[in-house]
């Protein structure tokens, strides 16, 4: 197991720390009700006193004016009657609801909007949903808390189980528009969710100085395919695992963990607030396991797994960044064993601006051709630093700079590639480096061949590359140019197959080669103004 993510084998993840807020400061002791300022106005009693011992979440309760505990409001938590309408009956403001063990039947959403503040906080509490031909009213969530024009300000919800294991169920426990704070907690949902409706998340900041967080919300069942479930023919693919596309503050997804879902692991790509991504297990979505975009979003350290593919998968990438600039990633694992053809561990986008890969690791394995890290054409500036690829494919790129009018640098630095690949679809370079300004530094690219394939380090169709103090390794040739101002200096390379460690083509332009070691020479096409300088020649 990944030391990033840990399991407990029930299907949640360990986490170090507790999850609480409390401040130390003297906190109420009342549970059974709300608090006395405001019992009569709801005909509620208070069974708490003074003596309590200290009740579940209750490092909560000063930041509350009112505490509800809901079975003794009145509410079935043996899972046989409908809790929405004893949840209509306390809607109050400033209000945290706690719900004690317990199964909590729902037939129905229960809508909150406009709201200041309020919590929802479960003690061993499972959410029991209604099957698609049960629910009443739309069959898309649980609990709708603020809306695009009438968002809450600050929420909290943790500590609820969904029990979604019967057939034809799966809805949105809770979608969430929130100004001012959210904080979601420690939220499992069991089962698949094959209803074919909305997913189980949706979390949107509205105000730009907003803060939200999402801890250990998991849901490692995934989702069917609409075609699969009662929904056919009503949505397209099916449900996503959690969206935040209208995020304008900043969001953090923390520690959680994702199944399949035919539309989109983690997607948070559509709006201009700041996205985290911290840690977390992603396993097999169609679309993109993580998919994000924004102002300096930063995904760091999950586990990304695509390792199973189903019959309507069509891509399953692992990381997707798009629609944003200063977008990071660091200290990633991305691990393809199951790859679909366009599978690409990391796409980076047309419409990121600004991206920097770092620390990261990606492992793609299979019998299908597929590709590593892709830059798309038009996507702006790229540094890779501090990376590893291993690579063992029918064929692919490893790395794919692809073919771009735009002119921003494109950096690798301390990038090591390996793995012994075929040539499939003609596929067989280690980096096809396709677009101008592009700089590689201190990079060790071994491409051994599958099989007795023939295959290139780098192979290089742009203008002004440079490549230097790198060590490059192939069955076929180190280093291939068909461009324009290549520099190669400080360099080590050698072919394992017996040929140059250098192949010009006639289309090759001033290429330079300075200070390398080239086992095997230079084999030279016509390539016009060659210069060779301080080359040792083995």
């Amino acid at each position: 197991m990944n030391p990033r993510f840990q399991s407990d084998g029930t299907g949640a993840e360990r986490s170090t720390d507790d999850g609480t807020t409390g401040d130390g400061q003297t906190r109420r002791t009342v549970l059974g009700g709300l608090a006395a300022a405001s019992v009569a106005g709801l005909g509620l009693s208070t069974t708490a006193s003074a003596s309590s011992t200290t009740a579940p979440y209750e490092e909560y309760y000063d930041e509350y004016e009112n505490v509800v505990n809901i079975v003794e409001a009145g509410a079935d938590n043996t899972g046989s009657e409908s809790i929405t309408p004893v949840l209509e009956d306390l809607r109050a403001d400033d209000t945290l609801f706690v719900f004690p063990e317990g199964r909590y039947y729902m037939d129905e959403q229960f809508r909150y909007t406009g709201f200041e503040n309020i919590g929802f906080v479960g003690d061993d509490a499972t959410l029991v949903p209604a099957d698609y031909h049960t629910f009443d009213g739309p069959q898309f969530r649980l609990f709708r808390l603020g809306v695009t024009y009438n968002p809450g300000s600050r929420l909290r919800f943790e500590g609820f189980d969904v029990d979604q294991t019967a057939p034809d169920t799966g809805i949105r426990a809770i979608e969430a528009y929130v100004s001012d704070r959210l904080e979601v907690r420690d939220i499992t949902v069991r089962g698949q969710h094959d209803s074919g409706t909305w997913g189980p998340g949706l979390f949107n900041i509205t105000d730009p100085d907003g803060t939200g967080l999402v801890e250990r919300f998991r849901a490692p069942d995934g989702g069917a395919w609409v075609e699969n479930t009662p929904n056919a023919g009503q949505r397209w693919r099916g449900p996503i695992g959690i969206e935040a596309n209208q995020n304008a503050g900043t969001l953090e997804f923390k520690r959680c963990w994702l199944g399949g879902f035919p539309n989109n692991g983690l997607y948070a790509a559509g709006s201009d607030g700041q996205i985290v991504v911290s840690g977390g297990l992603y396993r097999n979505s169609n679309g993109a396991n993580i998919r994000v975009g924004g102002a300096n979003s930063v995904i760091r350290w999950p586990t990304v797994e695509v390792d199973e593919s189903r019959p309507e998968d069509r891509t399953q990438r692992g990381i997707r960044i798009e629609k944003g600039q200063n977008i990071e990633i660091h200290g990633a694992l991305v691990n393809i064993t199951s790859p679909m053809p366009t599978s690409h561990a990391i796409s980076v986008m047309n419409t990121c601006e600004k991206a920097r890969i770092k620390d990261t690791e990606v492992r793609i394995r299979g019998s299908s051709v597929n590709h590593g890290i892709v830059l798309s054409p038009d996507c702006g500036e790229t540094t890779i630093a501090d990376t590893s690829i291993s690579h063992e494919t029918a064929g692919g790129y490893p790395l794919w700079i692809r073919d771009s009018d735009r002119s921003e640098r494109i950096l690798a630095e301390h990038l090591t590639i390996s793995g012994r690949s075929g040539d499939a679809s003609g596929f067989r370079d280690g980096i096809r480096c396709e677009r101008d300004n592009c700089r590689f530094s201190h990079i060790s690219v071994t491409q051994e061949g599958r099989d007795g394939t023939d295959r290139n380090a780098i192979v290089n169709t742009g203008a002004d590359l440079t490549v230097y103090q790198s060590e490059l390794r192939a069955s076929q040739y180190p280093f291939l140019d068909v461009g324009t101002d290549a520099l190669v200096r400080d360099s080590d390379l050698e072919s394992t197959g017996g040929e140059e460690a250098v192949c010009l083509y006639a289309s090759a332009e001033n290429p330079t080669l300075k200070k390398n070691r080239l086992a095997g020479g230079i084999r030279d096409l016509g390539a016009s103004g060659v210069t060779t300088w301080e080359n040792t020649i083995e």
